[in-house]
């Protein structure tokens, strides 16, 4: 009976694992459906893009406003409590966001929609760290490709359905959501590694950190996270425009951030792979550094075909940064992971903005030169942020 109950209690948590898989993908389609059918929101409620930015800005303010106050639930109660609700909040902030027609409403519900948005993010995250110490390798690029491969079916779902109004599309997308939360929950109940994660001898020193170095760790793995979701905002945003501008047509200019999205994918399939052999920080400064090359290498050529590599470059080089940024900051708590993903999400927000800005005072080719400088420093920076950890 012993040795039965002590290979129970090293077998790796794989119903957390496909449980996680299953949030992560979730969340990665609900968000791809909400971006991709903005038109249809402004259009609809006759937003100006002005008017749109707020509507974006309270789901900002939301979502860092839910990263934070998640960090401090997940760290007081434990990560999974945050896996259910906010994901049946999420989804029915998504079908209300199909049902509003004015400015104010569309504010409060991208609010609650943001809220529920960095709820969510946090509980996943900081579940993954210790499923992942759990399972004792690397898994976590597999979980952020989940959200990818979510995001591209998403996309795709958007795409094939623009016959059908966005109000309908939101609301499907929400009830499946909310539909799959409440699935979720008996897997939530009989997890055994969302919460915490089985005490090792050999893990007691990654542990063990000088106090007054953490804080200072916890920042730079913050602002590393903002320089990958920064170059990540500028490809969804602006490969299109750069392809344009080369005089590209409109199907090779939207295949743009479509290579980026797909490189991205399968650079986290195979990261937990590559993580297990090479490490982390030695994986994360090769990708960043493919990453800058590539593309400055693109900005140079000034060709459609070397924009085209060039974009593929950047997001296969980042595909790994993000999950071994979250990993290192899971490490040091829940609120360290809403501390970090703050940080990168306001790199994605303000990102395209600081390009735009840049372009319109020098040319879009200089401006695309801040994701590579970015790239450039995550690989100096991130080898001893991840190697401290």
């Amino acid at each position: 009976m012993t040795a039965i109950a002590a290979a129970e209690q090293s077998a790796p948590p794989t119903n957390d694992r496909r449980l996680l898989l299953g949030v992560f993908a979730v969340l990665g389609l609900a968000m791809a459906v909400w971006g991709t059918r903005l038109p249809a929101v402004q259009s609809t409620a006759h937003l100006g893009p002005g008017q749109l930015s707020l509507v974006l800005l309270g789901a900002a303010a939301g979502m860092v406003a839910g990263l934070q106050l998640g960090g401090r639930l997940a760290h007081r109660h434990g990560p999974s409590r945050l896996l259910i609700v906010p994901a049946m909040v999420f989804g029915l902030g998504l079908a209300l966001l199909g049902q509003c027609r004015t400015l104010p409403t569309l504010i409060a519900a991208a609010v609650v929609f943001g809220i529920a948005h960095g709820l969510l993010d946090v509980g996943c995250n900081a579940s993954a760290v210790h499923c992942e110490l759990a399972y004792q390798r690397p898994i976590m690029s597999g979980l952020h490709a989940a959200y990818s491969i979510g995001a591209l079916c998403g996309a795709a779902l958007a795409a094939v359905t623009t016959w059908m109004p966005h109000s309908v599309l939101f609301a499907m997308v929400g009830a499946f959501t909310v539909l799959a939360a409440v699935i979720a929950v008996p897997g939530v109940r009989a997890s055994t590694s969302l919460d915490h994660a089985p005490q090792r001898p050999e893990a007691v020193p990654d542990k063990v950190k000088p106090a007054q170095t953490a804080h200072a760790t916890v920042w730079l793995l913050g602002a590393l996270a903002a320089a990958c979701l920064l170059a990540e905002g500028a490809a969804a945003d602006w490969s299109a425009v750069h392809l344009h501008s080369l005089h590209s047509s409109e199907a090779t200019a939207a295949a743009a951030y479509a290579l980026y999205s797909a490189a991205m994918s399968a650079g986290r399939l195979a990261g937990d792979r590559l993580t297990s052999r090479y490490g982390a920080p030695v994986l994360v400064r090769v990708g960043a550094a493919l990453g800058a090359a590539g593309l400055g290498a693109a900005l140079i050529a000034g060709s459609a075909p070397a924009a085209l590599l060039g974009w593929m470059a950047l997001g296969a080089g980042l595909s790994t940064a993000m999950p071994a940024l979250i990993t290192a900051a899971g490490r040091g708590g829940p609120r360290a992971v809403g501390t970090v993903a703050s940080a990168g999400y306001l790199g994605l927000l303000a990102g395209p903005a600081a390009i735009g800005a840049i372009a319109s005072l020098t040319s879009l080719t200089t401006a695309l030169a801040l994701p590579v400088v970015l790239a450039a420093a995550v690989a100096l920076a991130s080898y001893r942020a991840l190697e401290s950890r």
